[in-house]
């Protein structure tokens, strides 16, 4: 049974989410770059959208590196780069496609809905790949990477959160301390074989927010964890200083 079947008798139409994402997508494209491995195993081993989101990763870094390039003349190579991982992190990926409400027409299996797969950053920005790989097949790369911006533009616009994208983990301690709440505490869960294991770091502050970030390390699921709840907790910190 899918996370369709269980809410409701038909996939919520896709109409809706073509028109905000301002795209000519065709449905079956859009459908595609929807369906997560959970619900195509769960269907029969229906073709998955790892493919465009292969594709999207490599539209997404290449629209990013050249608007940053054009647009901050002022800025060194490391500068360059460090605002650029920060756009492009599966924490910044996910804030963008909770601002469409991507996660509603994700197609999951049934053990990943049960377990809130449709708000899990790594989910929600592969998912977002996938689109802007679609997108460069329908419609060409002018239009994918005018897409990219779009999605993307409040982010990059706002000015805080490359600095923060630096040194995560000692800004979400900063930010803790401001709003008056209990340190972060860390957890971290390993899966897979040794030669391919995957990390997922949860972090908690206080009673204020809990985020999830993966990685290929520990150090690197605790950054994502830490940027994804400095994000979250952003809009608190920016009250305590208007206090």
């Amino acid at each position: 049974m899918t996370r369709f079947a269980q809410g409701r008798q038909e996939e919520p139409p896709l109409s809706a989410l073509i028109e905000t994402l301002r795209v000519p997508l065709s449905p079956p494209s859009l459908r595609l770059a929807l369906t997560h491995r959970s619900f195509a195993y769960e269907n029969g081993g229906l073709p998955t959208n790892e493919r465009l989101e292969f594709l999207g990763d490599s539209i997404l870094g290449q629209a990013i590196t050249v608007k940053l390039f054009r647009d901050h003349p002022e800025l060194a190579e490391g500068d360059l780069a460090k605002r650029r991982s920060s756009l492009v992190s599966s924490a910044a990926l996910a804030e963008a496609a909770r601002a469409i409400q991507l996660g509603q027409y994700i197609r999951l299996g049934r053990g990943e809905s049960l377990t809130g797969g449709a708000d899990k950053p790594s989910i929600l920005a592969d998912t977002l790949e996938a689109i802007i790989g679609a997108t460069f097949i329908d419609c060409g790369p002018d239009i994918a990477t005018a897409l990219v911006l779009r999605l993307l533009a409040p982010l990059m616009e706002d000015d805080t959160r490359f600095g923060v994208a630096m040194d995560p983990k000692t800004s979400l301690q900063e930010m803790a301390a401001k709003i008056g709440a209990h340190p972060p505490a860390y957890t971290i869960t390993a899966s897979g074989p040794d030669h391919n294991k995957r990390f997922v770091a949860t972090v908690t502050v206080g009673e204020h927010v809990t985020a999830t970030g993966e990685g290929v390390s520990k150090k690197q699921a605790e950054m994502a964890a830490a940027l994804a709840a400095w994000t979250q907790l952003s809009p608190q910190g920016s009250q305590c200083e208007r206090r």
